[in-house]
């Protein structure tokens, strides 16, 4: 086999050295498919400068690669042993997702066969001779990506989110990034702030030609701007606080007596038995939890103990303790209704909704075993009990969870309670943006508005004021936005724009 390294192809790889950021390190490689499983196919990807040494050691052949073309080649290991027929597919540098030199190998899925590959390439390092190899750090093709230009952190987080996604709305948010939009609105601000930068640098270096009346009123026009901007990120960070429920989860708790059926409509709603159901009132004596998708939404969904005035059992007891602080929790409180009860609701039960109600918490109203009500008077008896109890504050929605009679539309209830709680729609998507973002932009982006306004609103020396320091103020509120993107603000943007917008010679 060719297990020396060709001039040709160590002259090619200089070149592309010459011109990444990473040429300096070593080739990396890693199975991309999941692990440890049987599949029929299994992705094998390698990153760097000997990516094509590898190809040609392990195709035993020296015959030029195509940029993005594949094809169906041996791979042979040490030895000339076969170990697969694999496609392959060669991404040239730098029009590749790393930057790199970039090879995938499609190989079968199995346990050996993927081993076996791995083992091939792993056993083709060699420090004595220039070449080294080894296996890629969680992440790190998205971390060579970066450093080469190819995505910047905020498409690097999208990456994330979009393979965490669970729900539909979660890939919605997780492409916002994925796909730049955020990044987009970003630079925008950005730039916004530079360009006030920019205008009040023009005050410093050439204020001392320009009439007070003139600097006064370019001040506070960039003061104007400012606080449009201002609002505008306020406006961002309260939409990705109200969204970022898509993510954790929409918290949902179902209350009620003992056999009012919470476990049954849980085992409804998700279709899968996540709660013991049983006749034998307080079968469930801890919250149960299950994560379920409803329509795309993310729910985490609690069947707690029932809720009942009376009882001398220490472990339902604390079952009950256990309940009414999960639903204080909460973000949405089902409270199922037995109509067979005297009386339909517990007084001790009634006293917490009401309390839970008046601190802002959104209830629904569920009637279980429909079909036991055979009478229509009895329907609407119960009805009226409840609205005698609660008014018009929470719907109240019928269903029976043996028949799966009005689970679809209390289904459809709930998506639309979803969808006001986080604030989304099929008109526009939802923005996620990640702990890290909303803490540059708190403590960076905000801070450094916020203290241009402190220095602009406090006059120094009689009627100036303090312009370089209000300039360095918006320095670092624009590096803030350079924090989240991984770009930086340089001397020059800010004199190039100095330079375009303002006719000097005059």
């Amino acid at each position: 086999m060719l297990w020396k390294l060709s001039p040709f192809l160590a002259k090619s790889q200089l070149r592309y050295q010459s011109q990444l950021a990473t040429a300096y390190l070593p080739t990396i490689y890693a199975l991309s498919t999941a692990p440890g499983t049987k599949s029929a196919i299994a992705v094998v990807r390698i990153s760097g400068t000997h990516s094509k040494y590898v190809y040609h050691q392990l195709n035993n052949s020296e015959k030029k690669l195509i940029h993005r073309r594949t094809l169906l080649r041996n791979l042979y290991g040490p030895g000339k042993n076969l170990l697969d027929k694999a496609l392959t597919l060669f991404f040239d540098s730098p029009k590749s997702y790393t930057g790199e030199d970039l090879l995938e190998l499609h190989i079968h899925g199995g346990k050996a066969v993927t081993g076996s590959v791995l083992n091939a390439i792993g056993s083709l390092n060699d420090r004595n001779s220039g070449i080294e190899i080894r296996y890629a750090l969680p992440g790190e093709f998205t971390q060579r990506a970066f450093q080469n230009g190819k995505i910047d952190l905020i498409e690097v987080e999208g990456i994330r989110e979009l393979i965490d996604a669970e729900t539909e709305t979660q890939r919605r948010c997780a492409l916002s990034s994925f796909n730049g939009m955020n990044k987009n609105l970003f630079m925008l601000w950005r730039d916004k702030i530079v360009n006030n930068i920019a205008q009040l640098t023009a005050i410093i270096d050439f204020g001392e030609d320009t009439e007070i009346e003139d600097t006064n009123n370019l001040l506070q026009l960039v003061k104007h701007n400012m606080v449009q901007l201002k609002q505008e990120i306020n406006q961002f960070i309260q939409k990705i606080e109200k969204t970022s429920i898509l993510q954790s989860g929409v918290k949902v708790v179902l209350l009620g007596p003992p056999n009012a059926g919470k476990s049954s409509l849980i085992n409804s709603i998700s279709n899968d038995d996540v709660s013991i159901i049983s006749h034998t009132p307080g079968t469930t004596r801890d919250t149960v939890e299950a994560s379920i998708d409803v329509n795309g939404y993310k729910v985490t969904i609690s069947d707690t103990a029932g809720i009942r005035s009376h009882s001398s059992d220490e472990i339902e007891l604390l079952g009950i303790e256990r309940a009414i602080k999960k639903s204080e929790q909460c973000d949405l409180c089902l409270l199922i209704v037995d109509p067979l009860n005297k009386p339909l609701i517990n007084e001790d039960l009634t006293q917490m909704i009401q309390s839970m109600y008046k601190e802002g918490k959104e209830f629904v109203i569920i009637v279980n075993k429909q079909d036991l009500l055979t009478d229509e008077n009895q329907s609407k008896s119960v009805m009226d009990a409840l609205r005698e109890k609660f008014g018009d504050k929470f719907p109240i929605i019928t269903v029976s969870c043996k028949t799966q009679e009005g689970i679809e539309p209390l289904v459809k209830q709930l998506t639309q309670i979803f969808q006001r709680l986080s604030e989304t729609s099929d008109e526009s998507d939802p923005i996620i943006a990640s702990r890290r973002v909303k803490e540059i932009l708190h403590s960076d982006v905000l801070y450094g508005i916020d203290s241009f306004f402190v220095t602009t609103d406090s006059e120094i020396g009689g009627d100036s004021y303090d312009v370089v320091m209000a300039s360095e103020h918006l320095s670092h509120a624009a590096d803030g936005i350079g924090k989240i993107t991984g770009d930086a603000v340089g001397i020059e943007e800010v004199l190039g724009v100095v330079f375009a917008n303002f006719c000097v010679g005059k």
